[in-house]
């Protein structure tokens, strides 16, 4: 009986309301398919306003007893608008790109203190043994490993210097010193975070170590007038890659923070927040340790142009400043 006269009154309820559920599916679908920003901004007022509609709808039908097959096609309407107002699906490349490009600058920037420490850090080493190396030359031996120097030492001729510099075959044992530069700064950056927990001291002694080494390499070249060709040949590949390691430093300087001054929470949760806050610091790092190992094996061999590489330098330092200062900002404002 319930049957027989809840059909006609289905087909009515369902004429008088089908147009807004027929638009509310091809919304909810497009969203599914390729995310919130495939809508205009109109479309996007109108959604949930729809959806509230749809379920509304769906409380009268389970309420008037109408039409099981109705009942079903609003379940499954109110059920696919949820998913697309609440649980948007996100592919995996769209969930990384959020990441790099507005979670991480983010977080860097969240950890501005520590990193201005980092960079302090870094940045007295090197000044420190400039200094050192410049008084005295013998000094660079304290700071460089013989094996790592692989000849380019204070006992080598300029010229020997200056052809590194720019001659591929004869600059292969300076390509290879790069090559360790490369390998060293990226596990100082791994082991300055993963050390980070016993206070940051140890973080502090690698950031402050590395920073003695680049120092002396410095000096040495300096004392022979080709500082400005040692830095177009450093600073291409030089920025992210000592960039992600001043990035690993702030990592560790933040787990440091954490364990000495936890603040009102426990160590144990400190450490977990500044952790999950830091982790990706250290993941985006890796991918600059590998931007950087890209330019030093293929942009170094081939360009032996100063005003070249110091072009070169100078756009990765406008695209890494640009990326940590402003990245993520815009999505916060939307």
């Amino acid at each position: 009986m319930t049957r027989q006269h809840g059909a006609p009154r289905s087909v009515e309820f369902r004429r008088q309301r089908e147009a807004e559920w027929n638009e509310l599916d091809e919304l909810s679908e497009r969203v599914l398919k390729r995310g919130l920003s495939s809508l205009g901004e109109q479309e996007l007022e109108r959604l949930p306003r729809l959806y509230r509609g749809a379920v509304a709808s769906l409380a009268v039908a389970r309420r008037t007893a109408l039409d099981r097959a109705l009942v079903s096609y609003l379940e499954a309407l109110a059920a696919r608008a949820y998913l697309a107002i609440y649980g948007t699906r996100r592919t995996r490349r769209g969930a990384l790109r959020d990441a790099l490009l507005d979670t991480f600058p983010a977080r860097v920037r969240a950890l501005r203190w520590e990193l201005l420490t980092s960079f302090g850090i870094t940045a007295l080493g090197a000044l420190v043994s400039f200094v050192l190396v410049s008084t005295d030359p013998a000094w660079y031996y304290a700071f460089v490993d013989p094996e790592l120097a692989a000849g380019r030492d204070p006992s080598a001729p300029t010229e020997e210097l200056q052809s590194a510099l720019y001659d591929g075959a004869g600059g292969e044992g300076l390509s290879l010193f790069a090559s360790f530069l490369f390998v060293h700064n990226a596990g100082i950056g791994i082991l300055c975070f993963a050390l980070g927990f016993a206070a940051g001291v140890p973080t502090a002694f690698l950031l402050f170590q590395n920073g003695l080494m680049l120092g002396a390499f410095l000096a040495l070249y300096a004392s022979r007038d080709l500082l400005v060709p040692l830095l177009g040949w450093l600073l291409p590949h030089g920025i992210p890659e000592i960039g992600a390691v001043i990035l690993c430093g702030a990592a560790g300087l933040a787990l440091g923070r954490a364990m000495v001054l936890p603040g009102t929470r426990t160590i144990r949760r400190a450490l977990a927040e500044s952790g999950r806050t830091a982790s990706l610091i250290v993941l985006a790092s890796v991918l600059l340790f590998a931007i950087a190992g890209v330019i030093e094996g293929v942009f170094r061999q081939v360009v032996t142009d100063d005003a070249v590489r110091f072009g070169l330098a100078a756009i990765n330092a406008l695209w890494l400043g640009a990326w940590l200062l402003l990245g993520g900002r815009q999505g916060r404002a939307r």
